[in-house]
């Protein structure tokens, strides 16, 4: 339609220059006889030649931009092309106040402690320190399992102002604390500072770094703005200044450093656009003093119109020291010393412990823990929060999409650039996966909506604003140079055929029925209603991607595209689109399979867009198929003779393979609390012990992954149902009552356990013996762990 449109255009323009150009030789007006003079003649052709000529001026200009503008949209691909739709980050309850509110934050998660605005080109901050590891100087600044910190994470953070992190690398702890502040004199975003608390245990090690600490706080603008250098750095107690600059979105900034201890400042500055690469340039510079003069320090020398500054702080231990970002500084801030002085020292100190009891009693009240579980539960609760909401990140730039019919995501020579986006979202782990994953989002979102609606609401609303016209939605977002630093380059391209659970509707079906329930305020309701009703025409396109593009045969069937039905390397071929990587399929991919959970979750899809429906009063066509798909996709029947097998007893995925409310819920029951076959003391194995393909490599090198251990999402999903059995009547419920209460206490118990003994949440748990696996720092859907111990879960 898009192209009949632009023929349409083209041939209007045509037609309109064609009628002009055939007009005859104008002739006398009637009523004007044949004895005009040439004069007269003369002047009316003239007049009526001029006025042609206008009309042929502009008729032209039309047919150009016509003819041109076509051309530019036909090599626009359909697959990058945005949905044509008002844009949810658009609506008025995502500008102002909490535009505002949201702009400054830690939203560098692949960092140990980074800070940015949420702006495509930002003024960004971060910390690095000097650490031994096998006899060497190592440079600190990045999130990687390598660098074996003992401890690091946020303990408590609140997604907006304030968070307190600790990290133990060897004999050094770190407590660093962020603090964000709005004044009336404040510029746009208001003002932040950064506590840096450093301590040592004494160690027989490194005499230097046992008791001395080597910091680099910096700042760098990626538009590439001059910053200058404050003054004389060395000498910070009588001048805390370390630099100054001007932005467009913030205006006049100064960066001010105060400590009552004895520190020595040094400072760098770099004029490169390659930030992402900023603890490289500075081991290289310090190396350079190294070598040539004997000494770790920076050299006090800059680039020109430097557009980064890093700042080394060296100290005997222990010692503390705040760093103050002050913005609206211009000539009329009279106020500026004592604003520095209210974000540093002891006032500073006072707003901190101010921030952590309100973030105490808001967990309290978020997840009503209290006089349910043991201290030691409620500490690991609040840092599974507190991580997800300090790992909320703000990243921009382009994914790579494969184009169409291209299936090999290895395959760079055949991508597109999907149009400049932005994306603020939570990450699954800040080492390994420090960037968006669409179907991890929803079960986030569990927990943040709990905690904030309002940043809730953002989170997904990026997330949906990144749709393509045909209704898909990338699953893994790799945007900008710091998220591209951390993936390899087989990963990166998307494929535009293959989809991810739209797990995102687990949320937005619990707001749905909260609205329902009137369990929201007025204003918490409001901006649920207006949010879901300019992202229904979005949340349609999205249903209606996966209705068509990845439905079965059979109707009410479905299937994950996007299996490789020509490997020879796999034991069984991945499905990655599901989420569950390697987890068993047919051995040999088919149009011919039925996959039972991408069938449920389209149920709930259809059921959330039903319930939409009814909240708008939606009386139309979609809003009856929605109706009817949900009847369909819950009829039991229907299910039991596509994926139930008798003589298991159980519900398995349909396809070729080699090998081979009723009794069937006690049976279910059965399975789940075998210890034979999935129940373990510690959760319940993703794969059934009795399966071919438990804890089998699916090559040489590919581990099992989802083929035995134990996963926090799949098991808190498990739980939501029993806790719904385990409440409705039937000859079942105490059965079921007693398995979740069972599992429920072998998870939190384990997880705790692992978080107190290790100080990490961990990708996965060993099915033998409950040890953390996979990512070290995983802070995604493991924090879900906080809902099973809040009995909070999906409506």
């Amino acid at each position: 339609m898009a192209g009949a449109g632009r023929r349409s255009a083209r041939s209007r323009a045509s037609s309109s220059r064609d009628e002009d150009d055939a007009k005859p030789n104008l002739r006398p007006p009637r009523g004007r006889g044949r004895n005009h003079t040439s004069i007269g003649t003369f002047n009316v052709d003239l007049r009526v030649l001029l006025g042609l000529s206008v009309i042929a001026f502009f008729a032209i200009l039309f047919l150009i931009y016509n003819l041109i503008n076509p051309i530019e949209q036909a090599q626009t691909p359909r697959v990058v092309t945005p949905f044509p739709a008002p844009k949810l980050m658009d609506l008025p309850q995502f500008q102002g106040e909490h535009k505002e509110s949201l702009y400054w934050g830690t939203y560098r998660p692949n960092v140990y402690l980074g800070i940015r605005a949420r702006t495509p080109r930002s003024l960004i901050a971060g910390l690095m320190w000097i650490s031994i590891k096998d006899g060497r100087y190592v440079m600190r600044h990045v999130c990687q399992d390598s660098d074996e910190l003992s401890k690091y994470g946020w303990e408590q953070h609140d997604g907006r102002n304030f968070g307190h992190q600790v990290i133990v690398d060897q004999d050094m702890i770190l407590a660093t604390s962020f603090l964000k502040s709005k004044g009336e004199d404040s510029g746009y975003g208001g003002d932040w500072a950064v506590r840096i608390d450093v301590q040592n245990h004494k160690s027989k090690g490194n005499e230097e770094l046992s008791t001395s600490a080597h910091l680099f706080f910096y700042l760098a603008d990626e538009d590439g703005n001059a910053l200058n250098i404050g003054g004389d750095t060395l000498g910070i107690h009588e001048n805390s200044l370390l630099a100054s600059g001007s932005r467009m979105d913030i205006g006049s900034w100064q960066l001010h450093l105060k400590s009552l201890d004895d520190l020595e400042v040094h400072y760098a500055g770099f004029k490169t656009p390659h930030i992402h690469n900023l603890s490289n340039l500075v081991q290289e510079n310090l190396g350079l003093q190294v070598r040539k003069f004997g000494r770790l320090q920076l050299p006090d020398t800059s680039d020109d119109s430097p557009n980064i500054l890093v700042f080394q702080i060296s100290a005997r231990t222990p010692f503390r020291t705040d760093v103050a970002f002050i913005s609206g500084t211009g000539l009329e801030s009279p106020r500026l010393e004592e604003r520095v002085g209210s974000l540093t020292g002891t006032p500073l100190t006072s707003q901190l412990k101010e921030k952590q009891r309100e973030f105490d009693t808001k967990f309290g009240k978020s997840f009503n823990l209290v006089d349910k579980l043991d201290s030691e539960s409620i500490v690991a609760g609040k840092a599974a929060i507190g991580n997800l909401l300090g790992g909320i990140g703000y990243f921009f730039g382009q994914s790579k999409i494969a184009i169409s019919g291209n299936m090999n995501p290895g395959n760079h020579d055949d991508s597109i650039l999907y149009w400049p986006a932005e994306l603020y979202t939570a990450v699954p782990s800040r080492p390994f996966f420090p960037r968006g994953f669409l179907w991890d989002e929803g079960f986030h979102q569990l927990l943040v909506w709990r905690w904030d609606i309002h940043i809730s609401l953002d989170i997904i609303g990026h997330w949906l604003d990144l749709m393509n016209i045909d209704g898909w939605i990338p699953r893994e977002q790799i945007l900008g140079a710091e998220a591209l630093s951390k993936v390899p380059s087989d990963y990166v391209v998307q494929i535009p055929t293959n989809g991810n659970p739209p797990a995102l509707l687990l949320a937005l079906n619990d707001l749905v029925h909260g609205l329902k329930k009137n369990k929201f305020t007025a204003a918490e309701s409001d901006a649920i209603s207006s949010f879901l009703e300019r992202a229904f025409v979005r949340l349609e396109a999205w249903f209606q991607w996966f209705n068509t593009t990845q439905s079965g045969k059979e109707v009410g069937s479905y299937y994950w595209h996007g299996r490789d039905h020509t490997t020879t390397r796999e034991l069984n071929p991945k499905t990655l689109t599901s989420g569950l990587d390697d987890y068993p399929r047919a051995s040999h991919p088919s149009e011919d399979e039925r996959h039972v959970d991408l069938r449920c979750w389209m149920l709930l899809a259809a059921d959330c867009m039903h319930s939409i429906a009814e909240l708008f009063e939606k009386e139309n066509k979609s809003g009856k198929e929605y109706g009817n798909t949900v009847k369909l996709l819950s009829d039991f029947e229907i299910l039991n003779q596509m994926h139930y097998d008798d003589a298991y007893g159980t519900y398995l995925d349909f396809g070729n393979h080699t090998e081979k409310d009723s009794r069937i819920l006690e049976k279910q029951l059965d399975l789940i609390s075998n210890r034979s076959i999935l129940w373990t003391k510690f959760g319940l194995r993703s794969l059934a012990k009795t399966s071919s393909l438990y804890m089998k490599y699916n090559t040489e090198h590919d581990a099992p992954y989802w083929r035995g251990p134990i996963w926090m999402n799949m098991n808190y999903m498990i739980l939501s149902s029993l806790h719904h059995y385990s409440r409705v009547d039937g000859p079942y419920r105490e059965k079921t009552r007693t398995i979740y209460e069972d599992l429920r206490g072998n998870l939190i118990r384990n997880v705790v356990q692992n978080y107190h003994k290790n100080g990490f949440f961990r990708e996965q748990y060993d099915q033998r013996n409950g040890k953390g696996k996979g990512a070290r720092v995983f802070n995604g859907w493991t924090s879900l762990v906080l809902l099973i111990m809040a009995e909070a879960y999906p409506s």
